[in-house]
């Protein structure tokens, strides 16, 4: 079943994932990292994808561009990004020049995106002339923008080298490579993790002033559900490389459906009121055992749990006109 998030039923598709399955060949077996997903994602919007680690987020993201690492593998579905086509049938050549033409992605650990033998300012000739820029004088001017507009010293971050510049420099300096070339499809994957809480603000504050400007197609890939509800216009949350719930971010926000958000939700410490307000989720994420037994991926963690959960896998059921949630007790006793 299809899945759109949008707020109203016209909105179009920025990307369109059917059944997509990624596994990854362990020791142990074919572990599920991504278990056939069926998602819209809107065009023109920012959506967020949260869950702990080891819930499939980052693993979703490098699908969309057919780039998961050994020992990861797509199995199954496709990847219908507009203006490009399906990310996963398309040659190689087509799917090297969209990614940084038509798809920015900006890494977790920005230094992994980056030459440490080369200077920046050399790096964005090198993907000017990979993709076959006409005006390398233009890409440079808008270069020294972005990284600007992000507080930095452009001059000095061009010439510098990747171990010259701090973990936050090197972070805005990834967010700039996926922006340069004018994509209209920005993947970010935890792009605050190396900022303190005065960068991470002017850093979230580029992202979405530049998402206006371009009308782009935003997804953000976090665990902070305070940057979710600071940027997102909706949220997707995924639990054992499955979707657990997604709708318009006020809405899950304030009114959590299924006990995993609702855990996450409760997880957050607040600036004011009693300590013991946050309370962690208990337990630990699914295992290796877990994704191969019977019933929800979630049920040994849930406070909410009863017969179904532990014999049959919930599945992904509309609520309304935008929101999902996979969990029989919403489903079944709402």
């Amino acid at each position: 079943m299809g899945v759109n998030l949008s707020r109203a039923h016209v909105q179009p598709v920025g990307i369109s994932i059917r059944n997509l399955k990624v596994v990854y060949h362990t020791g142990q077996g074919d572990i599920p990292a991504v278990n056939g997903i069926n998602l819209d994602i809107p065009a023109g919007q920012i959506t967020g994808i949260i869950g702990e680690s080891g819930s499939g987020k980052s693993t979703l993201a490098m699908a969309l561009m057919n780039a998961v690492p050994h020992p990861g593998q797509i199995v199954s579905g496709s990847v219908v990004v507009d203006g490009i086509g399906d990310m996963l049938k398309i040659d190689k050549e087509s799917r090297r020049q969209a990614r940084g033409r038509h798809i920015g992605f900006v890494f977790q650990a920005a230094q992994n995106s980056l030459n440490p033998l080369r200077r920046i300012g050399h790096q964005v000739l090198d993907l000017g002339r990979s993709h076959n820029v006409k005006d390398l004088r233009a890409l440079i001017r808008r270069a020294k923008d972005l990284l600007t507009r992000m507080g930095l010293n452009a001059d000095r971050v061009l010439t510098s080298y990747q171990h010259e510049l701090s973990g936050g420099m090197r972070q805005r300096v990834g967010i700039m490579f996926a922006l340069v070339l004018d994509a209209q499809v920005v993947i970010l994957d935890e792009p605050t993790t190396a900022l303190d809480m005065i960068s991470q603000a002017a850093v979230l504050q580029i992202v979405r002033q530049i998402h206006v400007e371009r009308g782009l197609t935003t997804i953000l890939i976090t665990h902070d559900m305070g940057v979710v509800a600071d940027l997102a216009d909706n949220v997707v949350v995924m639990y054992g490389g499955e979707l657990a719930e997604a709708g318009p971010t006020e809405q899950v926000l304030a009114h959590p459906a299924h006990p995993y958000t609702q855990g996450l939700i409760r997880a957050i410490p607040r600036i004011t009121g009693e300590l013991e307000q946050a309370v962690a989720l208990p337990g630990s994420p699914p295992d290796a055992v877990t994704f191969f037994q019977p019933g929800c991926l979630f049920a040994a963690r849930c406070p909410l749990r009863f017969a179904p959960c532990e014999l049959t896998r919930p599945v992904y059921e509309r609520l309304g006109p935008s929101r999902h949630v996979a969990c029989f007790r919403v489903t079944q006793h709402d």
